[in-house]
């Protein structure tokens, strides 16, 4: 818990600082990564129905160690999505409801960085 609300309050600091700015670019590479991401996932889960094992990625090797790193780096960036995302709901007036929306948003986000932190870690215990 300490890694997911830590890596929060860093990009949040970075954030509001103008060091990280959502710009149109870093917006679209977030959002092919992620995407991605979700790909992978999807497909594994996919091939899982249908008998076949996909360990590598979920494995404690070095590929399943990379991946969880590279889904420990892109998660994080989610996060400064939303900042943006609620930043300028603020700034452009949006109604009252829209505020659930971002709080899902950095909730969801939040969650699955925590998943992935465990993954991770998890993953590092296992090759001892």
């Amino acid at each position: 818990m300490l890694l997911t609300f830590g890596t929060l309050f860093a990009l949040l600091m970075a954030y509001r600082s103008g060091l990280i700015k959502a710009t149109e670019n870093f917006k679209l590479g977030v959002f092919a990564a992620t995407g991605g991401i979700a790909l992978v996932y999807l497909v594994t889960m996919v091939m899982q129905l249908f008998g076949m094992n996909v360990s590598y990625i979920h494995g404690s090797g070095v590929i399943g160690i990379g991946f969880s790193l590279f889904v420990v780096v892109i998660a994080p960036l989610n996060l400064v999505l939303d900042f943006d995302f609620i930043e300028s709901g603020v700034e452009q007036g949006a109604p009252k409801y829209m505020e659930w929306y971002g709080a899902f948003g950095l909730m969801v986000t939040l969650v699955w960085l925590y998943v992935e932190f465990l993954r991770l870690l998890s993953k590092l215990q296992s090759r001892n």
